[in-house]
């Protein structure tokens, strides 16, 4: 198998974090000659195995209904992504997560990813609305190079 640079660990159900990560995956081989491994757990069923490689984990919110603070802030659809981080001791191999999700849902947006971080005790390095834009994919590739350097030290 040829070597990775970049593991990308993912679960898109609309199809916009799917898109964000191969653009995303494509400006860094074409800008940083970096090339990544893409997991969407989407794909696996529920699947889960030992991620040897730091990895960064992406995931849109979905939670059911509320307003994300007093009530509302029950994920929903993206739970195999953190049964996946848990397993096998994954998240101690996750340099960081970036959410996504839709502005308008005020502070629900990117409640999920924030949680996750929380949880399993790594940064939330970033976000974007939607699909992401241009502007969004520079600007978490370069967050992503600074926290892949960190993390290798750290190992």
């Amino acid at each position: 198998m040829e070597k990775t640079d970049l593991t990308l660990v993912y679960i898109s159900l609309s199809g916009n974090t799917q898109s964000f990560v191969k653009r995303l995956s494509d400006y860094l081989a074409l800008n940083h000659s970096i090339k990544s491994h893409q997991i969407n757990i989407k794909e696996l069923n529920h699947e889960t195995f030992e991620v040897s490689d730091p990895f960064v984990a992406l995931l849109p919110t979905y939670l059911e209904g509320g307003n994300g603070i007093d009530h509302g802030d029950v994920e929903i659809l993206t739970n195999p992504l953190g049964d996946f981080i848990a397993s096998h001791d994954n998240y101690k191999r996750c340099m960081g997560i970036i959410g996504s999700g839709n502005k308008n849902f005020n502070n629900q947006y990117i409640l999920t990813a924030k949680q996750y971080s929380k949880r399993f005790d790594f940064p939330l390095l970033g976000d974007f609305e939607l699909r992401g834009t241009q502007a969004d994919i520079e600007r978490l590739a370069k967050v992503i190079l600074k926290r892949q350097k960190e993390f290798n030290i750290q190992i």
